[in-house]
């Protein structure tokens, strides 16, 4: 049941996070790029199976560890995620305040040059 529930959750996610990345927005970008990393930490979560154990440590005079435990990798793998998602989520948020400050909007379509207009009178002109 609660690999269902987290299937479904990491669903919603992904489809939220897609819907905000094609908004024409900045901050929704940034938004849809956040919950974009969460639902794939939620995907690795779940792919490294869900169990309720103990700490994958080996308790003294035992040479192999006893199941239930939980598994390290995934979560070594996902504070990894956590750690660049984090620095790529501090990269555009200072990509998309310089933008904001030389444009003066976040909308994307500010961004494009209207068709037909060269950049060089643009320089000319008093």
């Amino acid at each position: 049941m609660t690999e269902l529930a987290v299937a479904i959750l990491t669903g919603i996610l992904f489809t939220t996070g897609v819907y905000l990345l094609l908004e024409r927005t900045m901050i929704k970008f940034l938004i849809g790029l956040v919950l974009l990393g969460n639902a794939t930490n939620l995907v690795v979560f779940t792919c490294s199976r869900l169990v309720r154990g103990a700490p994958p440590i080996i308790p003294k005079g035992e040479k192999i560890l006893q199941p239930p435990f939980a598994d390290p990798l995934g979560q070594a793998l996902i504070l990894t995620a956590i750690v660049i998602s984090f620095g790529v989520l501090a990269f555009t948020m200072m990509l998309i305040r310089r933008t904001y400050d030389a444009i003066g909007s976040d909308d994307v379509e500010d961004l494009i040059e209207p068709l037909g207009q060269d950049l060089t009178e643009k320089e000319s002109a008093p």
